[in-house]
């Protein structure tokens, strides 16, 4: 048995060198996005068409009344807890009153009310009719928006409606008929009332804001998205804003915008805000759950978000959690929509410490006081690393992001890490407190197998469908691997 050990030790640490040399390797150097433009950066040739840009500097702390924001819009946010505009909020708000705009800002830093200020601006003059749409990819997004605008507009009295799949038909076509100030939609189940709903167009339309853009310019969204803007007044205002933006927003940007000017407060389309600890554990495959419950027991007592990369491995670790006595609640796109929210609402109110949720929770959400983010399973890119880890350190605050590396994600990893532009520090960790808990964690996992193989047995995922099969309007906004 001790040779055994001895020998388990010898290959970590070889692994681990050789890890450490084929990290250097790769890092060194990590060309600038400034001085050398990738693929991802490229912009139109048409200089009618290339957006002017304006990288923001630090400069004098600014108040929501400088921006040119209404009394009763600043009391708002007085009351919301904003203390001061944010950087993206500084530059981007003053430019979007009068411009289309495009806005560029690491996840947390602000972007939702960057753009609901100014669209909720124009309810101070009582217009009655619908005058925003806001698109968004998932559906808790446009929750959490919709719940955002009417914070920000209560004063005057805004009202606005979400339009996305999973949903009652009818129940939203009667909030429709209300005639709501902003409608905050997926793009799937609005072209449906578009077409199905009597009475309902967006003629009136002023503002059109797309959040999370490079999300909705993928693949699934794009044909629907071109119906839709079809269909819209030329003469609106349009914003589009996210953490990351690619060369799909080119052929958007023609579409949609005219004369854009482009806000950025990241020097890289990968960025992290400051306040977040980054680091990683570099572990063979057949340990992560043994590494996982150590995180977890050093972590006790904080909020902590575990990422996984399907559905599957979501349900089995939130009942191997529950097994070993953590406050554990699963979050993936088979749930129904009402176990969706639900499980969002015990997680913000506190009843449950720990979100075990596949990427339907990496963007846009904002739930505040998560603590620690552990990526479980890696993201398949940079991109959604970002957006995972911007679940933690908000608004200002601090947070922690822990990725558990394995043998089968060293290129992953590497990848990620040049994205960054960053080689991150590895997680210390006392490996033989691990090994104890070997027989603890063994016994879980039989145990969340046994639960699992029942619930499939019995017919389906719990709270979930038996499969999505191929796509439709209706869960085009449940972005989510099986």
């Amino acid at each position: 048995m001790k040779g055994s050990a001895e020998k388990l030790v010898k290959s970590r640490k070889r692994k681990s060198v050789e890890f450490e040399a084929d990290r250097s390797k790769a890092q060194e150097p990590v060309p600038s996005k400034r001085t050398k433009p990738t693929k991802e950066d490229a912009v139109p040739e048409d200089d009618a068409l290339v957006p002017q840009e304006f990288d923001c500097e630090p400069e004098a702390k600014k108040s929501f009344s400088d921006l040119g924001l209404i009394d009763s819009l600043c009391e708002a946010c007085t009351a919301l807890g904003y203390k001061e505009p944010t950087e993206i909020q500084a530059q981007a708000i003053p430019l979007a009153l009068k411009n289309d705009l495009i806005g560029i800002a690491e996840t947390g830093s602000g972007k939702t009310a960057a753009f609901a200020l100014p669209v909720t601006l124009i309810s101070e003059s009582g217009t009655p009719t619908l005058y925003g749409l806001v698109m968004v990819p998932t559906r808790e997004l446009a929750f959490q928006v919709s719940q955002q605008f009417e914070a920000l507009g209560s004063l005057i009295g805004v009202r606005s409606a979400v339009i996305v799949g999973g949903m009652d038909m009818v129940t939203q076509q009667i909030a429709l008929g209300k005639k709501p100030h902003v409608i905050v939609a997926t793009p799937g189940r609005l072209m449906d009332h578009l077409e199905n709903t009597k009475g309902f167009s967006l003629r009136t339309l002023k503002y059109l804001v797309m959040d999370e853009a490079d999300r909705l310019l993928d693949l699934d969204f794009g044909p629907i998205l071109d119906k839709i803007l079809k269909v819209l007044p030329r003469d609106r205002r349009t914003y589009l804003f996210s953490a990351t933006m690619s060369s799909k927003v080119e052929s958007l940007q023609r579409a949609s915008l005219r004369n854009p000017l482009r806000v950025s407060v990241s020097d890289s389309s990968h960025q992290t805000v400051k306040t977040l600890v980054q680091s990683f554990l570099f572990i063979p495959h057949k340990f992560k759950d043994m590494y996982l419950v150590y995180l977890l027991n050093e972590f006790t007592g904080k909020t902590c978000i575990i990422f996984t990369r399907t559905v599957r491995e979501t349900q089995r670790i939130s009942l191997l959690t529950r097994a070993l006595g953590f406050s554990t609640i699963p979050l993936h796109g088979q749930l129904s929509q009402s176990a969706r929210l639900g499980a969002l609402g015990k997680f913000r109110g506190g009843s449950r410490l720990i979100l075990v949720a596949t990427d339907v929770a990496a963007r846009g959400l904002d739930i505040p006081s998560v603590d620690i983010i552990i990526n479980l399973d890696l993201p398949p890119d940079s991109k959604t690393y970002v957006h995972r880890v911007g679940r933690t350190a908000r608004a200002g605050k601090s947070g922690k992001a822990v990725s558990i590396v394995t043998q089968y994600d060293v290129e992953l990893w590497m990848r990620i890490e040049n994205a960054l532009g960053t080689k991150l520090p590895e997680e210390p960790v006392a490996k033989d407190e691990v090994m104890m808990l070997s027989e603890r964690v063994g016994e879980a996992q039989r145990v969340a197998t046994r639960e699992i193989q029942d619930m499939e047995n019995k017919g389906g995922r719990r709270g979930g469908s038996k499969g999505r099969g191929k796509p439709t309007r209706d869960n085009m906004d449940v972005d989510e691997a099986g």
